[in-house]
């Protein structure tokens, strides 16, 4: 009998240990997959706790509570979301003890559920991992920003009982109680009616706090609408708010928000992918200016607990990238003061690409004939620089230094053809040899003639030149304006025609890839911005000339290509306009020009012109201008297509993809053998 019971108990055993083995391969698996760490067999004083995450809802303080029973704990590491922990022993003995004595011990988590911890070993723990990213530009939040008792007394002056005087509009939303002062926010179509104000503006509890933030500098008006949110905790998941920007049109700059009651996380995430998740505390004030008011979504995940850092005093409301800083919190009732300021006229916003006013009434689409190429073009490259050529050569006279060094490479009285000119800048760079340029912009051409330099008008696609003339030629930031793929080719088997055998060329394109070999392109890193003066008034506008990055100054982000219908039937995609200095997140863009400068150097621009857009603070033109911008390997591909060629080299050079090419023999197209039999 008692051998009976003995066999029983290592048949239990043998199963308890099985599980354990499936339960450590597949840690192994995860961790391999989410974290490139490897398990390893022998004892180390590293672990990984799987079940033990915050992701499964296991705190720091009870899980830190266990682990204490195999000894000193040096550090406990807890990535949010996920469903394992990292903890590192004082010894590689007490990682033994954990290991032996804590695998398949039950723990008791949030709401009153069970979960059990298995051990595994690691090599080592990476303390220095991140979470967390600084806070969107524009972005703050002041803790502590009223008192308990000002709180209390803002908390009253809200009366959530039914109105029956109309001062105030209240509704019931999906897990939440909405209330608005001053104006009321219409969530049909996420704006206000201007003509119609709330009697009675916003409470008189608000004066205090209001004047506190205007002499701080928060704020340089008063604002005059108020939203009230108070969300609901209790069972299931607690209220929240999707991922949205407050409408451009509806409201002025900047955003306050006061939490009041309990703490939330708020998450904000940009248009290229990077979020950041941002701990409100109560009685904190959220200032959201410039970029994150306009750019980045701001949002409420609903759920019961948030992952908020343990050690909150001095912080600046940003999750810590300290991971052995972090810890879950049950979200109480929340109740949000939102304050805003009424928009009279349209947004003028540096962030056309989620701004409203800004849109383009009817934005075109992606050509696939080749006649909607050629109008696409012409109202969107041509007509635009003939209409800005004065304010755009303005800014264009530094030459690129790998440009500058090709050209001086060249032996005395070579024959240099600039295909796509713009005002000249490089016609002039080395005086051994015979440079001429073309472009399709006549006024820039001018402009080049002026200056002393050999030009004329013509199309990339056919220059009125032999074939076989040149030495070498050029084309800087020219065929990204090109819409098809095929008129793309055509550009650079023209420059190949134009070339004698062992002739070169120099192709540069703008690169979607504008963060390369882990640098990010001047583009990105700087936002320049110009000081106009209109009536004796300062105007502050996004400057159009972004150093070295040529012609280009506005950040794209289009459709796929190819969308479908309702009906499986393909459709072309819209292009839209984008935002400058962010990183782009596909490849056909619209790029705005705020024109400045004298209107009657510009040849009359925006004159002809009568659907320009105008920059509604300093009542300037916005032109659009179309862009393709060309993926890692894809100028490569494009040039490997045109006979008669080789690749010397391609490179990465801020921002844009270039390459030399070199002629290696001579061909003729059916035009070509035409032009010289007649």
């Amino acid at each position: 009998m008692e051998n009976s019971m003995d066999s029983s108990r290592s048949a239990r055993r043998t199963k308890e240990e099985k599980k354990l083995l499936r339960r450590q391969i597949k840690t192994s698996h995860t961790l391999l997959k989410h974290e490139g760490i490897n398990t390893v067999s022998h004892p180390t004083k590293h672990l990984v706790v799987s079940n033990g995450g915050l992701g499964n809802g296991v705190s720091r303080e009870s899980l830190l509570e266990v682990l204490k029973e195999g000894g000193t704990v040096e550090s406990l590491l807890t990535p949010p979301a996920k469903p394992y922990a990292f903890v590192t022993y004082s010894s590689i003995e007490a990682g033994q003890n954990a290991y032996t004595f804590l695998n398949g011990r039950a723990l008791q988590c949030q709401e009153e559920q069970s979960v059990t911890l298995y051990f595994s070993y690691v090599e080592k723990v990476d303390g220095d991992r991140g979470v967390s990213c600084a806070l969107p530009p524009g972005l703050s939040v002041l803790e502590d920003f009223v008192s308990p008792e000002e709180e209390m007394q803002l908390l009253q002056a809200v009366d959530w009982t039914p109105d029956t005087d109309d001062v105030t509009v209240q509704k019931a939303l999906k897990h939440r109680r909405v209330k608005h002062y001053g104006y009321e926010f219409r969530y049909d179509n996420n704006n206000v009616d201007k003509d119609k104000p709330l009697p009675g503006g916003l409470p008189a509890e608000c004066d205090a706090l209001l004047r506190r933030c205007l002499a701080d500098g928060h704020i340089s008006v008063v604002p005059d609408q108020l939203t009230v949110n108070q969300y609901q905790s209790g069972q299931g998941s607690t209220s929240g708010i999707p991922p949205h920007v407050d409408t451009h049109s509806a409201f002025e700059d900047t955003i306050l928000s006061l939490s009041l009651g309990a703490k939330t996380v708020m998450d904000f995430k940009h248009p290229d992918g990077r979020s950041v998740a941002v701990v409100l505390p109560e009685r904190s004030l959220l200032v959201m200016k410039g970029e994150s008011r306009y750019l980045w979504t701001h949002g409420i995940t609903p759920r019961k607990y948030d992952v908020v850092p343990v050690l909150e005093a001095g912080g600046s409301g940003v999750m810590t990238s300290d991971l052995s800083n972090l810890t879950l919190s049950r979200r109480g009732t929340r109740i949000s003061l939102t304050f805003r300021k009424i928009r009279h006229t349209p947004c003028n916003c540096a962030y056309p690409s989620a701004c409203d006013s800004q849109r383009l009434p009817s934005p075109p689409t992606v050509p696939v004939a080749e006649g909607d190429a050629c109008r696409l073009e012409s109202q969107y490259v041509h007509q635009v620089y003939e209409e800005i050529s004065s304010h755009f050569s303005s800014t264009r006279h530094s030459p690129w230094p790998q440009v500058r060094d090709f050209l001086l490479s060249l032996p005395p009285g070579s024959v240099l053809a600039d295909i796509g000119c713009g005002n000249g800048k490089y016609l002039g760079i080395n005086p051994e040899v015979v440079s001429m340029g073309c472009d399709r912009s006549a006024n820039l051409v001018q402009i080049c003639i002026e200056r002393g330099h050999e030009a004329f008008v013509s199309d990339a696609l056919s220059v009125p030149l032999h074939n076989g003339c040149c030495d070498a030629c050029i084309s800087i930031a020219v065929i990204h304006h090109f819409s098809t793929q095929e008129r793309r080719q055509a550009a650079v088997r023209e420059l190949i025609r134009l070339l004698k055998v062992g002739g070169r060329a120099l192709i540069y394109v703008w690169a979607m890839e504008q963060e390369y070999n882990n640098q990010k392109s001047k583009y990105l890193k700087e936002r320049t911005t110009e000081t106009i003066t209109e009536n004796g008034k300062e105007l502050k506008t996004e400057e159009n000339k972004p150093n070295q990055q040529e012609e280009h100054d506005g950040k794209m982000s289009s459709d796929m290509k190819c969308t479908e219908d309702g009906f499986g039937n393909a459709t072309q995609a819209r292009i839209h306009v984008h935002t400058n200095r962010t990183a782009f997140l596909s490849q056909d863009l619209l790029v705005p020009w705020h024109l400045k400068g004298n209107a009657d150097k510009n040849k009359g621009a925006a004159s002809s012109s009568t659907d320009v857009p105008v920059d509604n603070t300093s009542q300037r033109p916005v032109f659009h201008r179309f862009y393709h911008v060309f993926q890692q390997g894809e100028l490569e591909e494009l040039c490997f297509g045109v006979a008669g060629v080789k690749v010397l080299r391609s490179y990465h050079d801020q921002g844009n993809w270039c390459v030399e090419l070199e002629k290696t023999h001579y061909t003729l197209s059916k035009d070509d053998i035409a032009q010289e039999i007649f």
